[in-house]
């Protein structure tokens, strides 16, 4: 899975993400990412990095949809499929982790 670090846009100080923040948090990798938002946070020193990430898996290896095993959560004008901890949605031709 390939990751883009940016910073994210509220601080340390302005929020604190974690047990009871009111964040979904998500496993990646070695440590935890916040869902804020549409934006995954994750605590690097003492600022958030924006972790923005591709599915790991393709269409063609696995469908989401009604009746794939994975439930199924509304995000704005479409569906999102909860795989693993990871939400996935389809986005023409591959998924996109939200």
């Amino acid at each position: 899975m390939s990751t883009t670090d940016i910073h994210a846009e509220h601080s340390v100080a302005e929020h604190q993400h974690g047990p009871g923040c009111g964040h979904e948090a998500v496993k990646h990798g070695d440590h935890m990412d916040y869902i804020h938002g549409t934006h995954h946070h994750a605590l690097h020193g003492d600022h958030y990095d924006e972790h923005e990430a591709v599915a790991e898996h393709s269409v063609a290896e696995h469908q989401h949809g009604p009746g794939c095993g994975h439930e199924a959560v509304k995000h704005g004008d479409h569906m999102d499929y909860i795989h693993n901890g990871h939400h996935h949605a389809l986005h023409g031709e591959h998924y996109d982790e939200h």
